[in-house]
């Protein structure tokens, strides 16, 4: 049987956001939000919802149980510290705690993630089953012999 960890990531991730495309909504908001400090300006990608929810998906699989704060750091990146008025050194930004915490809560809604308690999120068997079973589509459409071995 192929799990998620048997292809790679980037494919299942597209996969999954087509799969979750059908399940949760985008919110009216986003496209006016940014994804973080260290940003300038809002996503421009059309599914930028989907795969950001399909990517956290499967962190919370594979890493869970994982709290949003835990979340925000794997999704940050880093600010410029030099403006025009004063230098300083780039630091460390978090990435936006209110677009993740929306989305588990979606993803929660649709059963595929669950609350622990003082814990995080941790994935459900829905959520399980529905990443295995992408997964497993996914590698009968990919053309790499390498991968051949888990079919």
């Amino acid at each position: 049987m192929v799990t998620l960890y048997d292809v790679p990531a980037d494919a299942l991730i597209e996969a999954v956001a087509e799969e979750l495309a059908d399940r949760i909504e985008q919110p009216d908001w986003i496209e006016f939000a940014k994804t973080g400090p260290s940003r300038e300006l809002p996503p421009q990608e059309d599914d930028f919802w989907y795969v950001r929810a399909a990517s956290l998906l499967r962190k919370v699989a594979m890493n869970g149980p994982v709290g949003v704060e835990r979340l925000s750091t794997e999704y940050g990146g880093r600010t410029k510290g030099s403006t025009r008025y004063r230098v300083a050194a780039e630091h460390r930004a978090d990435g936006s705690k209110n677009v993740i915490r929306t989305i588990l809560q979606q993803l929660e809604a649709e059963g595929l993630v669950e609350t622990a308690k003082g814990e995080g999120r941790r994935i459900t068997g829905e959520g399980r089953s529905l990443l295995d079973t992408v997964a497993g589509d996914v590698l009968d459409e990919l053309d790499r012999p390498e991968l051949e071995r888990y079919a």
